[in-house]
């Protein structure tokens, strides 16, 4: 017994130095079957173990049911001056947390935001990734319960893993839009990171079939400023130029409503260089056996000592949960103080316009300034890591939507 456990925690040490090797090489690429037959120590693979791993993964992967991972923080409760800014738009009725992966067709289906079209159900289930690269980009326009009632999965292994059987883990970007929108840039970005960003980034519905795309064609063009002169610049159907998402009643600003750019802020940021989103979201395990793998309960880096740990190669001794707090903290402060001024904002906007005091001409400007205003504060607001994925960004974002703020509220008084 005194042996096994001695083995036990000489493996536990070689697990914890890849791990650190990790972060300082890159070692942890698209294939968890790379990186478990160079194991060393533990010895090659079997048929047998790549079985056993899948099923480990599996078995990881359903453990967010009826665990921390199962509530709901209700965003406009929380912050009240949401139900303003997003006025006239699905998301001034409901607009809560993201739950784990396998609530993600219960989840989609209870809200309270309108889904006339099968496209909102791009990343809620491998089923309908499956069916648009079977039939193409016409499912997109399909009757969203139409195609909801033939759904049978929450994210699961499709969804990166594609349907090759057996293929010992390989990673797959199931979702064709990557591919178009990426480009040349597609093959650059690193797999463990890409399967992930598939679905956590900014997308919008093209206006001709209202496919969902990514609103740039390289990983230059993920900065907001780039975003933002994209949907500026979009020719739609009917020859007008400029994308938007609704027009705000009251103030009669055409705005955007940002998704959640976790891929775009992510790789903008300085962890980009030397972490992928599996170094930080899917701990490396050991079964009871000694057989290690990558475990699929996805999260945060914050509530697992063993990921957490690698933290130490750059930041030393720091205390990281308390230092990723306080960026947290004061990132969400300021959301609180620009969000308010936004809906401000739009109440006095919303004023000039029914006073009739301003021209037209004058009213596009400072609609312009609310549009813009509104996009930088939304693209800080809905990335979820609340400033922990680049806070340098997070922080630029504020700061440009304060200053817009501030001209638009000096045109208007």
């Amino acid at each position: 017994m005194m042996d096994r456990k001695k083995t036990i925690k000489i493996v536990v040490a070689i697990v914890i130095i890849c791990a650190v090797l990790a972060v300082l090489g890159g070692i942890f690429g698209p294939d968890i079957m790379y990186h478990l037959k160079n194991r060393g120590a533990l010895g090659p693979l079997t048929r047998e173990d790549i079985d056993y791993v899948t099923s480990m993964s599996y078995v990881s992967s359903t453990m967010h049911a009826n665990d921390r991972n199962s509530y709901i923080t209700d965003y406009l409760e929380q912050d009240p001056y949401l139900v303003n800014i997003y006025q006239g738009f699905g998301f001034a009725k409901e607009y809560g947390s993201a739950r784990g992966h396998e609530y993600t067709l219960e989840d989609v289906a209870a809200t309270a935001r309108p889904h006339a079209l099968a496209n909102c159900l791009t990343c809620k289930t491998p089923n309908f990734t499956k069916l648009v690269n079977e039939l193409g980009v016409s499912v997109y326009t399909m009757d969203f319960n139409e195609v909801y009632a033939s759904m049978e999965q929450n994210i699961s292994c499709y969804n990166c893993h594609g349907t090759s059987a057996r293929n010992g883990g390989q990673l797959v970007i199931t979702h064709s839009y990557v591919a178009t929108a990426l480009g040349d840039d597609y093959a650059g970005i690193e797999l463990s990171t890409l399967t992930c960003g598939q679905c956590h980034i900014e997308y919008y519905f093209t206006p001709s079939d209202k496919e969902t795309m990514m609103p740039y064609s390289d990983v230059e063009g993920m900065t907001p400023e780039a975003i933002l002169a994209y949907y500026d610049t979009m020719v739609m159907p009917d020859g007008s130029v400029g994308y938007y998402d609704w027009i705000q009643p009251g103030t009669g600003t055409k705005q955007l409503k940002a998704q959640h750019p976790e891929l775009e802020t992510f790789l903008q940021g300085k962890h980009a260089k030397l972490l992928n989103c599996a170094d930080c979201h899917m701990a490396i395990e050991m079964a009871d056996d000694g057989t290690v793998y990558y475990s699929h309960y996805l999260e945060s880096p914050l509530s697992n000592p063993t990921i957490l740990s690698t933290c130490v190669q750059c930041h030393g001794d720091t205390d990281m949960a308390s230092m990723v707090k306080r960026i947290q903290d004061r990132i969400t402060d300021k959301e609180t103080e620009v969000g308010n001024k936004l809906s401000r904002l739009k109440d006095e906007l919303t004023a000039a316009v029914a006073a009739g005091t301003k021209t037209e001409a004058e009213l596009d400007v400072i609609r312009r300034l609310h549009r813009e205003a509104q996009w930088f504060f939304d693209f800080c607001y809905v990335e979820n890591s609340e400033g922990a994925h680049n806070s340098e960004l997070s922080t630029h974002c504020l700061e440009v939507a304060e200053a817009r703020i501030e001209e638009a509220m000096m045109l208007l008084t």
